[in-house]
């Protein structure tokens, strides 16, 4: 359901605006929602993205050397894994 909503913003802005959108070809409406949108949904990510107790707990947990090479032993595991 779309509802109506009255904004205040400075002229200039709305001219800016107008002129990006029609650009753009989407209505101000539409590149303000899909705005609104990406912002709020951004905020929710970063909820969910919190590290758990749990987690947190196992952190520090493997002492690995400085020169450790990820990237190297994982392609090995994966190569003797596929054999």
């Amino acid at each position: 359901m779309d509802t109506k909503l009255t904004l205040r913003l400075n002229d200039s802005v709305i001219e800016r605006a107008k002129i990006y959108a029609r650009n753009h070809k989407i209505s101000l409406s539409k590149m303000i929602e899909s705005y609104l949108d990406s912002i709020t949904k951004q905020k929710d990510k970063e909820k969910n993205n919190t590290i758990t107790p749990l987690v947190e707990s196992l952190s520090g947990v493997m002492d690995l050397p400085s020169d450790f090479d990820y990237k190297k032993e994982y392609r090995e595991y994966i190569e003797e894994k596929y054999k």
